[in-house]
């Protein structure tokens, strides 16, 4: 590969850049997915406020979800396991595995998620809509 390559290929953006969505007290900021991970992986960031609940118990058949908590204490729904992973925890979700993500603490928490294979920042805009029905407290 050459310098030109590796110099188009190279993402770097400061603290809170991104492609950012509001879910109202829940915020999703993408950092690399679809034509700049050739689809193979999206990676982004999800901030919730105190006592947020997350998108909901869901599953994804044919993808990978990891999560790595940035700050606070974020309570994973695993399969039927409820997992309570304070700053520094790491979790992989494999396909076909029933999650979801909240924040019980009095404090903000976020997680950064890295979905492979990529393709998830295609339905922020139809998930966006969803929060903006329900009233977008949850």
């Amino acid at each position: 590969m050459s310098d030109q390559d590796q110099r188009e290929s190279v993402i770097y953006l400061p603290e809170g850049e991104g492609r950012a969505y509001s879910l109202g007290a829940m915020r999703s900021v993408f950092k690399a997915d679809g034509p700049e991970t050739k689809d193979t992986y999206s990676i982004s960031e999800w901030w919730l406020e105190p006592r947020t609940k997350g998108p909901g118990p869901h599953s994804h058949e044919a993808n990978d979800d990891i999560f790595y908590v940035l700050e606070g204490v974020i309570t994973f729904l695993a399969g039927t396991e409820h997992i309570e992973a304070s700053k520094g925890a790491f979790l992989r979700i494999p396909a076909g595995v029933t999650h979801d993500f909240e924040n019980r603490s009095d404090q903000r928490a976020g997680l950064l998620n890295i979905y492979i294979p990529g393709g998830f920042e295609a339905g922020m805009p139809r998930i966006v809509a969803w929060f903006e029905k329900q009233g977008a407290g949850r």
